[in-house]
C-alpha cells in the first residue's frame, strides 16, 4: 500500500499485538465512531516461479501468503467514499466527480479510488461507503501489497453493494483499476493471485486464456517449507526498468512475428535467437521463453507430488533474471547465495525485480538456521537486517 506522498503513520493508537483484522475493526471505530458492518481480507503473493512472463502471455505459478490486508467496512448514503489507513495519518475522501477520471485521486487512496472507477466503468452500481485499512503486508517488498489492497476492497463494495460478479471477472477489474486509475503496468498474475488462490495449492495461470489450475502445493506434508526472505532493500528505478523489459519484450515478439514470446516454443528458441540483431534483446527473450518452460516443468513435478526437485528449476529461474533480464540487485543475490549454501533445495527472487523478496525452498527444521546463514551473509556486507516469514498457500479475498 504505497503512500505516493511519502506518509507513513498511523491514524489510531496501534496495537501491535492485535492481528490484522482486529486492527481494522479498531480503526473503523476509532475514525467512524461504531463498529463496522464486516471485514473483508486479501493475501499478498509470492509467485514460485515465472516472473516476467505475465504480460508476456506466458505462465505463472504464484501462492497466496498467510500475510493480508483487511478492509472493515461499512455503507453511507450517496455515492461518496471515505478511507483510512493505518500506513497514512491522511484519511482520504471522495465523491462521484473525483473518481470519474483517472488522477483526480492520488496517493496511496488512488488505489482504493481506482477500485471505485473499475467498477463504476464496467456498469456497476457502487455503493457509497466508509472503510478502514490495516495490513501485514510489507509494502515494496514485491509481495503484492497494492494488488491486495485493490481485491479487499473489490471484494467489500462487492458485497455491500449485492453486485453480482464472479470470481472470473474479479481480477480483471482490479486489475484495471491498477492500469488505468493508478497507473501501474502490471501483468493479471497479482490480482488473479489475491483473488483467486486457494489454501494449500499454487495457481497455474495461463495468462493469456486465465485459464486456472489449482495445484497441490503441501509444504507441511513434504516436511518443507518456503521461507520467504525480505531482503528490505531499496528499490532502484524499479518502475522505468520495468516498462523497458516490458517495451523489449513486445519489441522482440513483433520482431519475430509473434503474438507474444509466449508464442516462442522452447525447442525453437535458438532459431529465434539467431533472428535478432541485439545481445540484449536475445537475453531479455531467452529469460521469458526459458521461464515459461520452467514454469510447465514446475507445474510437472508437482502434480507427481515431487515438490523437492522443484528446486533447481528456482534457482534456475534466479540465474536467468541476473543474468539474462538483469532485474536482481546484490541483496538479492546474496540472500540466494546464502539460502543455497545453508542447504536450500532451490531460491529465487519473487516479484519484479530492482529489490524486494527471495523465496528459498527448505526443510522445515532447517528453516532457522538458513535464515540466520542469510543473516549473517548481511551482517558481512553492512546490508538491512533482513526479514524473515514462513509461507504456507493460504486463500484467496473472502469475507472473515
Amino acid at each position: 500500500m504505497t503512500d505516493r506522498a511519502g506518509e507513513v503513520a498511523d491514524p489510531a493508537p496501534a496495537d501491535p499485538g492485535r492481528d490484522v483484522a482486529g486492527r481494522a475493526a479498531a480503526g473503523f471505530l476509532h475514525r467512524y465512531g461504531e463498529p463496522p458492518a464486516g471485514r473483508w481480507a486479501a493475501p499478498g503473493r509470492a509467485n514460485l516461479i515465472g516472473e516476467h512472463t505475465d504480460y508476456n502471455d506466458g505462465f505463472v505459478l504464484p501462492f497466496a501468503l498467510p500475510l493480508r490486508t483487511v478492509v472493515a467496512a461499512a455503507p453511507r448514503d450517496g455515492a461518496r467514499w471515505s478511507v483510512c489507513s493505518e500506513f497514512s495519518e491522511h484519511p482520504a475522501e471522495f465523491g462521484a466527480d473525483e473518481v470519474a477520471a483517472p488522477g483526480r485521486v492520488t496517493g496511496w487512496a488512488a488505489y482504493v479510488a481506482g477500485v471505485v472507477w473499475a467498477l463504476r466503468e464496467a456498469g456497476h452500481d457502487v455503493p457509497g461507503a466508509r472503510l478502514a485499512v490495516a495490513s501485514d503486508v510489507p509494502v515494496g517488498s514485491g509481495l503484492s501489497s497494492s494488488a491486495a489492497l485493490e481485491a479487499a476492497v473489490l471484494a467489500a463494495l462487492v458485497d455491500l453493494g449485492g453486485l453480482e460478479l464472479t470470481a472470473e471477472q474479479l481480477p480483471r477489474l482490479a486489475q484495471r483499476a491498477e492500469n488505468a486509475y493508478v497507473g501501474a503496468p502490471t501483468g493479471i498474475m497479482d490480482q488473479s493471485a489475491v483473488i483467486r488462490c486457494r489454501a494449500g495449492h499454487a495457481l497455474f495461470l495461463d495468462c493469456r486464456t486465465e485459464a486456472v489450475e489449482h495445484i497441490p502445493f503441501d509444504l507441511a506434508a513434504a516436511g518443507l517449507a518456503v521461507l520467504v526472505v525480505d531482503t528490505r532493500a531499496p528499490h532502484r528505478h524499479a518502475d522505468g526498468e520495468y516498462a523497458s523489459r516490458r517495451a523489449a519484450c513486445e519489441s522482440a515478439a513483433e520482431l519475430l512475428g509473434v503474438p507474444a514470446l509466449r508464442d516462442v516454443p522452447a525447442a525453437d528458441l535458438g532459431a529465434a535467437l539467431a533472428r535478432l540483431d541485439d545481445d540484449e534483446t536475445r537475453r531479455r527473450v531467452r529469460h521469458v521463453v526459458t521461464e515459461d518452460q520452467r514454469v510447465l516443468d514446475t507445474v510437472e513435478l508437482l502434480r507427481a507430488g515431487r515438490i523437492r526437485d522443484v528446486g533447481p528449476l528456482l534457482t534456475a529461474s534466479h540465474a536467468s533474471m541476473r543474468d539474462d533480464f538483469e532485474i536482481t540487485v546484490p541483496e538479492v543475490d546474496t540472500a540466494v547465495e546464502a539460502a543455497l549454501a545453508a542447504g536450500a533445495y532451490g531460491a529465487r527472487m519473487t516479484g519484479g525485480g530492482f529489490g524486494g523478496c527471495v523465496l528459498a525452498l527448505v526443510d522445515a527444521a532447517r528453516a532457522d538456521a538458513t535464515a540466520d546463514a542469510v543473516a549473517s551473509a548481511y551482517a558481512e556486507r553492512g546490508y538491512r537486517t533482513p526479514r524473515f516469514h514462513r509461507a504456507t498457500p493460504a486463500p484467496g479475498a473472502h469475507r472473515l
